[in-house]
Formats: structure tokens, sequence, C-alpha cells
């Protein structure tokens, strides 16, 4: 009778200890999941936050502003509900948030022309503009693509993206160009400005009024011009050094042998 008490004992203090584990484990899976998902919305924040300090270096349209407002709103909604004691920080920037997403709604509509756009000078920067309007762009399909973002503003917004990174793509060529023509590299600086000129006539097809596509058109075809009149320069000194080495080969002392 006693062996089958102690017997029954240890079954029960073993189930109780594989229920403690099992307890223990699941409240370790929902700890980790909590903290993966926390981490997610804090990505989210902080890479849609880094795109927002940037919106001064291009035109920017108060919709995609708006877009990324929202984001931000939506990511700290859900960072509540994970994050623990921080919980009340999350909620305050939220409450900032959707107090700045009304301004903007109340404010009216404000859509800056992409012609008054300008390349910066400084190539870190221009690398910047180009991570910057890659990530917006994925945002704003991502968003879309959560039904989040009205097919009219994603067609318009994602169209002034693809041109500014259009005339991001051309002015670069032409400077790559007059940097090659200026080191005497002839063929690739007329590469480049032959691929910037099928550029500009792709673009000017869908735009043919846009006056910063005529002005590049006509700076890369002035440009291609000088290059072409640098290399006719150029090539009579290079055949007529060819001449003189071959002289130079055919009147050198012979070798005795």
């Amino acid at each position: 009778m006693i062996f089958t008490l102690v017997l029954i004992s240890i079954g029960a203090l073993l189930l109780l200890v594989i229920g403690i584990n099992i307890i223990q484990q699941q409240k370790e899976r929902a700890e980790a999941e909590r903290r993966t998902e926390l981490a997610r919305q804090r990505a989210i924040i902080d890479e849609t936050e880094e795109v927002l300090s940037h919106t001064g270096m291009f035109p920017c349209s108060t919709q995609i502003i708006i877009v990324l407002y929202k984001r931000v709103e939506d990511a700290l909604g859900l960072a509540v509900t994970h994050a623990a004691a921080q919980a009340g920080d999350y909620q305050r920037r939220q409450t900032d948030i959707n107090g700045q997403i009304q301004t903007l709604k109340a404010a009216p509509k404000q859509a800056p022309s992409i012609e008054s756009f300008r390349l910066p000078d400084n190539d870190k920067q221009i690398l910047t503009l180009v991570q910057v309007l890659k990530k917006l762009k994925a945002i704003l399909r991502a968003e879309h693509n959560k039904g989040k973002v009205e097919p009219g503003i994603f067609t318009e917004e994602e169209g002034r993206i693809d041109s500014l990174q259009l005339r991001i793509n051309v002015d670069s060529m032409l400077s790559r160009a007059r940097a090659a023509c200026f080191m005497k590299q002839y063929g690739s600086s007329k590469q480049m400005v032959t691929k910037a000129l099928s550029t500009l006539h792709a673009i000017k097809a869908q735009t043919p009024n846009d006056p910063f596509i005529t002005k590049k058109v006509d700076e890369a075809k002035a440009m291609l011009e000088e290059i072409m009149g640098a290399q006719k320069i150029a090539s009579p000194t290079v055949a007529n050094k060819k001449e003189e080495e071959d002289i130079d080969i055919l009147f050198q002392p012979k070798k005795k042998w």
C-alpha cells in the first residue's frame, strides 16, 4: 500500500514538473515572440523616420508625408501591445504623430513641382538621396499592398518617385561623362552621353512639355558634339605618335646576333 502511494506521489510529482516545464517554455516562447515583434515594429519606425528626416532633399507632397506618418503611427500602435514597460512612451509618441497627421489633413494639400528639383553637388548627398528614394518607393508599395494607400495616390506618388530617380540617373550620367571627357576618355564619355540621351528621349515621349527634360536634351547634345570634336582633335596626335614610334623602330640600331 505504501509502495503504491509512493509511486502515485512520484508520478504526480513528475506530471507537475512536466506541466511546469511546459508552462515555462510557453512563457519563454511568448516572450521571444513579443521581443521579435517589438524589434520588427521598432525597425519599421526607425526606417520610416529616417526617410522622413530626408524628405527635404527633394520635392515631397503632403500625401506621401501622410503615408509615412501613418506607417509610424500603425507601428507605434502595435509596439504598445508588445512593449511592456515602454508602452507609455510609445503611446505618447503615437498621440503626437496622430496630431501631426490631423494637422496635415486639415491643411491645403501640397505637391511641389518636380521641375524645381536640383541634384546635390555632394556625391555623398546624392548617394543618400538615391537610397532614400529607393526606400520610399518600397514603403509606398508595401503600404499600398496592405490596402492603406488609395490606388490614385499610389500611382501619382510612384510616378513622382520614378521621375526623380530618372532625373538623378540622367544628371549622374552627364556628370560622369563630363569627368571622363576631362580625363580624355572619349569613348566612355560618348557612351554615357548617348545612354543619357536615350533615357531623356524616353522621358520626353511621356512628358513632352517638361522644360527640365528639354534643357537636359540640349545639354547632352551639346556635350556629345564637344566630345566628338575633342576626339577628332586628339586622333591625329595619336596617329602621329604611332608613326613616330614606327620610324624610331625602323631606324633604331640593328641588334647583332
